[in-house]
C-alpha cells in the first residue's frame, strides 16, 4: 500500500509526531547553548569530493543562453564552512540532503542531515571533544522524547549509559582480530597488499582492484560496526588519515585524523571532525579521492574553489553531521527509515 493511503498515514502518524516533537526539543537544546539556526543552499558547484559519495545533477539555465552544471548538496558542509570563515561561531542546521545510489532499511536518497559547528578562534586546537559531548547529549534527549531505550531490530542501546571510546585501531583488533596501524605509512597512507593480506586471513574476500580503502570498509561493516553501540553508546575515533577526507591530522600522530563516528544499536548516527583548514592539503585530497572515484565509478565533480579559498579565513572548528532520521528511527523503534519520513521517496 502506498504511504498515502489513509490507514497507512495513521500507523505511521505517532512515529511522525514523535519525529516532530524531537526536533523541537533538539533545536531547543541548540537555541539555548547561543547556537544560530542557519539555511545553507542547496544547489552547490560540487556536492562534495569524497570518492564513493553520488550525487543529484541538475542545470542552471543562464540568461544569456548558457547552461552551468549544479548538484544537489549530499551535505551542507562547504556552505556551513564559507559561513565560519564569515564569522559564525557557532552554527546548526536540519538540512535537506541527497545522495544517490543510496535506498534500503537504513538509507534514502533524499533525507535530513543535522549539521553543527563550533568555531573557536582563540582556541588553535578546537578541541573537537566538544563536539563529541554535544552528539551524546542529543542522543539522550532524544531517548528520553521517545521515553525508551533506542533499538533497531533485536538490538537496544541505552543512550543515558556512559559510552564506550573505541579508537578504530582497537576495534579491528578486537573485533576482526587484525592489527591496522602497521598498515599505515608515518604520514597515513595504506600499504594495500599488507592489509589485503590481513583481510584474507580473516576470511574476506578481496578483489584485485579493492583499493586499501575499500578493503578496510569492507572489514569495518562486516565485522566492526554490528558488534558497536550494544547496550550503551560507543564513539569510535582515531580514524586512519586515508579515511578522513575533510579532518585534521591528529597532532601526536599523523598517521590518524581527528575524525569519530557514534554508534548505537550497530547502526552509524553521526561523523565528526576536528576540520582541515590547510587549503593545499585539502585540494590535494579532493583530487585523490576524484581520482579514486574516477577509477573505480568513471565519474568525477569538480572541486569548490570557493570553497578552498575560504578555508584559508576559516577559524579552527570542529563540526558533526548526524542523520536525525536514523536518530528518530532509532528512538521509535521504528523497523525503517521510511517509517518516519513525512513522504517516503517511492522505492
Amino acid at each position: 500500500m502506498p504511504w498515502w493511503d489513509a490507514q497507512i498515514h495513521a500507523d505511521r502518524r505517532p512515529l511522525l509526531m514523535l519525529r516532530g516533537r524531537i526536533k523541537a526539543r533538539l533545536a531547543a537544546w541548540f537555541h539555548a547553548q547561543e547556537f544560530t539556526e542557519v539555511e545553507c543552499g542547496i544547489l552547490q558547484s560540487s556536492p562534495g569530493n569524497e570518492a564513493h559519495l553520488h550525487a543529484f545533477g541538475t542545470q542552471a539555465h543562464l540568461p544569456d543562453g548558457s547552461r552551468k552544471p549544479l548538484y544537489l548538496h549530499t551535505s551542507p558542509e562547504f556552505a556551513a564552512k564559507k559561513l565560519l570563515a564569515a564569522g559564525e561561531e557557532k552554527i546548526f542546521e536540519f538540512a535537506r540532503v541527497f545522495r544517490n545510489r543510496e535506498r534500503g532499511r537504513l538509507h534514502a536518497p533524499e533525507f535530513t542531515m543535522l549539521e553543527w559547528y563550533r568555531a573557536q578562534p582563540k582556541d588553535d586546537g578546537a578541541d573537537y571533544r566538544a563536539v563529541i559531548a554535544d552528539t551524546l547529549i542529543l542522543l539522550k534527549l532524544a531517548a528520553d522524547e521517545a521515553g525508551k531505550k533506542l533499538t533497531y531490530l533485536d538490538r537496544e542501546c541505552d543512550a543515558a549509559a556512559e559510552a564506550e571510546w573505541l579508537t578504530v585501531a582497537d576495534a579491528f583488533r578486537i573485533h576482526a582480530g587484525m592489527e591496522l596501524l602497521d598498515t599505515l605509512s608515518p604520514y597515513g597512507k595504506g600499504d594495500r597488499d599488507m592489509l589485503a593480506t590481513r583481510a584474507k586471513r580473516a576470511g574476506f574476500v578481496i578483489a584485485d582492484h579493492d583499493g586499501w580503502s575499500d578493503i578496510f570498509s569492507k572489514v569495518l561493516a562486516a565485522s566492526i560496526e554490528p558488534r558497536l553501540g550494544a547496550g550503551k553508546p560507543t564513539v569510535l575515533y582515531d580514524y586512519p588519515r586515508a579515511e578522513a577526507a575533510l579532518a585534521r591530522p591528529k597532532p601526536e600522530d599523523p598517521r590518524l585524523a581527528e575524525r569519530f563516528e557514534l554508534y548505537a544499536c550497530g547502526v552509524e548516527l553521526a561523523n565528526g571532525f576536528g576540520e582541515l583548514t590547510d587549503a593545499n592539503e585539502q585540494r590535494a585530497r579532493f583530487i585523490a579521492e576524484m581520482d579514486e572515484k574516477e577509477r573505480v565509478h568513471g565519474d568525477r565533480y569538480p572541486l569548490d574553489e570557493d570553497f578552498l579559498a575560504a578555508l584559508a579565513h576559516m577559524p579552527p572548528a570542529s563540526g558533526v553531521a548526524l542523520g536525525f532520521d536514523r536518530l528518530v528511527m532509532l528512538a521509535s523503534g521504528a523497523p525503517n527509515i521510511d517509517a518516519v519520513l513525512w513522504t517516503p521517496q517511492a522505492s
